[in-house]
């Protein structure tokens, strides 16, 4: 199982991680910030989630 992170008080609303992984992140309509659509997402997104996690320009995400 993987826990992922988003803080949004660090996220500045790039979009990286919706973009990459749109079934688990999503950004918030008023701030632009980061929402996590999906707290314990399946194996298969795994691999996006991570991927996401390394674009995200201001180090808001993390999964472990």
């Amino acid at each position: 199982m993987m826990e992922i992170k988003a803080d949004t008080d660090r996220c500045i609303g790039a979009g990286m991680c919706a973009l990459t992984a749109p079934e688990v992140f999503d950004q918030s309509e008023e701030e632009g910030t980061v929402v996590l659509l999906d707290t314990d997402p399946p194996a298969s997104r795994e691999a996006a989630v991570r991927r996401a996690v390394q674009l995200c320009p201001s180090g808001a995400l993390s999964v472990s």
